[in-house]
C-alpha cells in the first residue's frame, strides 16, 4: 500500500465508526445537556451503599488491559479454615454519580454500552466519569458494592453476601504481565511487589478461580477459546491485526466475574426484587452441533446437553489446541447470541446454556454496561429495602432495548475491524489462504482465514458449505469503506 494512503489509517477507521455509529442508532456524542450536567460533578462519591464498611487496607488489586483506564472491580481473597477461600469483588458504584433519569444517564440507557472499535473508543460515560470519578482508580477511595464468595477447594460457592464498602485500588495491574508470571513465563509485575501480601493474595485468587472453573466445567460450562484480534497502529498507521490470547490471569477475572453475577442474581430472587439476567437459550441448530461433533467422531445426544458438549470441546482443546479456536468460533455461532430477560419473583429463569447456570446477570461492569447500572440500582435498593427502581413493564423494554443495543455495537465494532482487515489486505489480492466456514446462512457464507485473522464473505463456491467445514479460498476483492473482506473457494 503506498506510504501516502497509510498515514491515514486511524483517521479513516475513526470516520467509518463514527458513521456506523450513526447508521446503527448510536450516539457518537454525549449532548449539550450531559455535558453541563458533567461539569457540575467535580469529585467521587463519597458514601458507600448502605450498610457500609471500611474496606481501605484489604490489598486491592484490578487486573484489566494495559490501557484500560474504566476500571470497574477490583479483587482480593484469603484463605480460611478448612481450605476455603474467602472471595471480595468490589465493583464501582457508578449509581452514586449518574442518576436515573439525568441527562448522562440518559445516554447510558440509549446506547447501552461503550463501544470499542481500535481506533476509536465511545464510552458509555464521559472518561471524566469512567476512566476518573467512577473508576476503582489506582489509589483513590471509592464507594463500591462488594460481592463476598465463601469457596471450597472443590470450586463449591458455601456462603455469599452483598454490601456497601469503601475501598481503595492497591495496585493496577495487566492481563499479559500477570498471566505470564502466573504461567512461569515471566517476571512478578513490579507493582505487586510493592503491596504488602499481594503477591500470595494473587497465588490465593489464582487458586480459588481455577476451583470455580473446574465445578462450572464438571457441569456443562462450554470451555471456548475464540480468536479475538485488535488493530496495531504505529501513529496513524496500522500494522497488523494483533490476537489477544487467553491467559490464567484473564482467567482470575472471568471466573470471579461469573460466580459473582451468580451470586448477586440470587441475592435479589431470594429478596422478592426482579432482576434483568442474561441468557442464551438451548441452541436451536444442535443438531448442526451434533454433526460438527461426528465429523471429529464424538457422539453427542440428540437433545441439547451442555455436559456432553463441554467433554467433546475438552477432548478436541487436548487433541488439536492450534485449530480448538476455529471449533470454538464454529460453536460459538452454532449456539446462537445472549440476551437479556426480566426474572420477576417467582419465575423460573431460562439461564445461561454456556454457562451452565441458571442464575446469572450483568452486575460487575457498571461503567461500561447499562444493564449493570440497572442491576446496581436494583441492588442498592434491595440493600435499603426501599423499593425497585424499575417496574416490570419498563424492565421488559430495557432488555429488550439492551440487546438490541448490544447487537448494533457488536456490528459497529465487527465493521471496524473488517475495515481495519480491508486496510492490510488490500495490497494481497489474488493470494491464497487456509479458511473455515464461520457462518452459512441464505443471507451468505462466511469464512475466516488464519493469519492475519480475518473474516469475510466467501462471493463463489460456497454450494453445500457450512459452519466449521476447512477450505482454501482466495482473496478476490477489499473496499474499507464498507470493511468488505471477499474470497471465493479455490481447489
Amino acid at each position: 500500500m503506498a506510504k501516502a494512503d497509510s498515514v491515514h489509517h486511524r483517521t479513516t477507521l475513526q470516520m467509518i465508526a463514527r458513521r456506523v455509529m450513526l447508521e446503527r442508532g448510536l450516539l457518537p456524542d454525549f449532548s449539550p445537556e450531559a455535558l453541563r450536567e458533567l461539569n457540575r460533578i467535580d469529585s467521587p462519591g463519597g458514601k458507600a451503599a448502605t450498610p457500609a464498611r471500611d474496606m481501605l487496607n484489604l490489598p486491592w488489586a484490578s487486573i484489566d488491559n494495559d490501557d484500560s483506564l474504566d476500571i470497574d472491580q477490583i479483587t482480593v481473597a484469603e484463605d480460611m479454615q478448612g481450605g476455603m477461600v474467602r472471595v471480595l469483588v468490589a465493583v464501582a458504584d457508578v449509581d452514586a454519580l449518574v442518576k436515573k433519569g439525568s441527562a448522562l444517564d440518559d445516554h447510558a440507557r440509549h446506547n447501552t454500552t461503550s463501544v470499542y472499535t481500535g481506533a476509536e473508543t465511545f464510552p458509555m460515560l464521559p472518561e471524566k466519569l469512567s476512566n476518573d470519578l467512577t473508576s476503582l482508580k489506582f489509589g483513590e477511595e471509592r464507594p463500591a458494592i462488594v460481592i463476598e464468595m465463601a469457596v471450597d477447594g472443590e470450586g463449591s460457592l458455601h456462603s455469599s453476601d452483598v454490601y456497601g464498602a469503601m475501598v481503595r485500588n492497591q495496585a493496577k495491574l495487566a492481563y499479559n504481565s500477570v498471566g505470564a508470571w502466573l504461567e512461569g513465563r515471566g517476571p512478578m509485575p513490579e507493582a505487586i511487589g510493592r503491596v504488602k501480601g499481594l503477591e500470595a493474595n494473587l497465588v490465593v485468587q489464582d487458586r480459588a478461580a481455577r476451583a470455580l472453573k473446574g465445578f462450572r466445567h464438571e457441569y456443562g460450562a462450554l470451555d471456548l477459546d475464540t480468536i479475538q484480534s485488535r488493530p496495531v497502529f504505529d501513529g496513524e498507521q496500522i500494522l497488523d491485526l494483533e490476537r489477544e490470547s487467553r491467559n490464567r490471569a484473564k482467567e482470575i477475572i472471568e471466573d470471579f466475574m461469573i460466580a459473582a453475577n451468580g451470586v448477586v442474581a440470587r441475592f435479589l430472587e431470594a429478596r422478592r426484587y426482579p432482576s434483568l439476567r442474561r441468557v442464551v437459550r438451548k441452541p436451536k441448530r444442535w443438531g448442526r452441533i451434533v454433526s460438527l461433533a461426528a465429523d471429529f467422531g464424538y457422539h453427542l445426544p440428540g437433545e441439547p446437553d451442555s455436559i456432553g458438549l463441554s467433554k467433546f470441546l475438552a477432548k478436541r482443546r487436548a487433541a488439536d489446541p492450534v485449530a480448538f479456536p476455529d471449533l470454538s468460533l464454529s460453536v460459538i455461532k452454532l449456539l446462537g447470541a445472549g440476551e437479556y430477560v426480566v426474572e420477576l419473583p417467582g419465575q423460573e429463569p431460562p439461564g445461561h446454556f454456556g454457562l451452565a447456570v441458571r442464575d446469572y446477570t450483568h452486575s460487575t461492569a457498571p461503567n461500561r454496561r447499562f444493564p449493570d447500572l440497572i442491576t446496581q440500582r436494583i441492588l442498592k435498593a434491595a440493600l435499603l429495602g426501599s423499593p425497585a427502581p424499575y417496574n416490570p413493564a419498563e424492565l421488559t423494554d430495557l432488555a429488550r432495548h439492551c440487546t438490541e443495543k448490544e447487537d448494533d455495537a457488536e456490528k459497529v465494532e465487527r465493521l471496524v475491524r473488517k475495515s481495519a482487515a480491508a486496510l492490510l489486505l488490500a495490497s494481497r489480492i489474488g493470494e491464497r489462504f487456509e479458511a473455515i466456514v464461520t457462518g452459512a446462512a441464505d443471507k451468505g457464507t462466511w469464512v475466516r482465514i488464519i493469519h492475519p485473522p480475518v473474516e469475510g464473505r466467501l462471493l463463489h463456491g460456497f454450494e453445500g458449505v457450512d459452519v466449521g467445514q476447512r477450505l482454501r479460498v482466495k482473496l478476490i476483492h477489499t473496499d474499507v469503506e464498507r470493511g468488505y473482506v471477499d474470497f471465493k473457494r479455490v481447489s
